[in-house]
This record gives structure tokens, sequence and C-alpha cells, in this order.
């Protein structure tokens, strides 16, 4: 994958991604005591910008680049979680290579849904299943020196065709 240095870009870069999660507590012990990433802010939200109540608790655990995962608890409001194809939804997190066979090993060793390694070509990867269903995909960046490279507007234009 291209890294893209655009000065006319507006966008700096991702702050957060916001998920609903079924229970906090659950939640925070996949995230901050088996993934390794710390809660960095929690709060309640009693009433909606428009004044609406509610009953909301919103979460954040950072990553080292300090753009985080978020999570919203909604528990008097329905939502319909769903495991999750790999396809459908997913949330790809670098780490290097040595972490991510750690964290294949500790995921099966903790029973939790574990697949992989998957050779992507320029990243290799797993996948674990967290507590709401969501696929959380573990990426370690291969040798640069080896990775695919092609045009993404050329792949896209024979995708295209071929649909």
């Amino acid at each position: 994958m291209k890294k893209i240095i655009n000065k006319n870009i507006a966008i700096k870069k991702l702050h957060h991604n916001a998920y609903r999660c079924r229970d906090s507590e659950v939640t925070r012990k996949f995230y901050e005591d088996f993934l390794g990433l710390p809660l960095v802010d929690a709060f309640e939200i009693p009433v909606t910008n428009t004044g609406r109540e509610s009953k909301v608790l919103h979460t954040f655990y950072a990553m080292k680049d300090n753009s985080y995962l978020a999570f919203f608890e909604v528990p008097d409001v329905d939502f319909e979680f769903k495991d999750q194809h790999d396809f459908d939804l997913h949330i790809a997190l670098e780490v290097e290579k040595k972490d991510m066979l750690k964290f294949y090993s500790k995921g099966i060793n903790k029973g939790i849904e574990t697949r992989g390694v998957s050779d992507h070509g320029f990243i290799e990867s797993i996948y674990l299943r967290d507590p709401n269903g969501y696929v959380i995909e573990l990426t370690s960046i291969k040798d640069p020196a080896k990775a695919t490279v092609s045009n993404p507007h050329d792949v896209l234009k024979e995708w295209i065709k071929k649909k």
C-alpha cells in the first residue's frame, strides 16, 4: 500500500473509530487487558445535544499513534449485534510481526476465536473476534521490497469491467 503525502488533503489523520458495545467492562477487558490498549477516557452522556435524555457511556482506548478506538454502551436502545464476516466489517490494527504471532498464541490459549496467519502480499494478518462480534485484524507489514505494487485505479477499472 502506498504512503500518500499530499499537502492538499485537508483531513490529517484518523482520530477515532466508534462502535456500539454490549458491555463496557467486558469490552475493556478485551481491548485493555488482552490487546494492551489503555482506557484513556470515559464519559457518560446523560443528555444529547438536541436535549434528549440518554443513558450512554462512551469509552476511548489509545493506540501508539494517538488515535483511538471508541465504544458506546447504550443499554436502553436496541442494537442488533451480529458476528461480522471479515469482508463486511473489521478493525485492522498494525503490529510488529513478533507481536502478531504472540497475539495469535494468546488468542488461541484464551479460547478467543483466532484465525490466520493470512498472507495478503504486502501484509500478513491474523483475525480475532471481540466480545461484541467485531473482527479485529492484527496486521504486520511485510518487507516493502517484496510487496505487491499495483495501480489502484487500474485494478478498480478492471474490477468494474468484470462485474
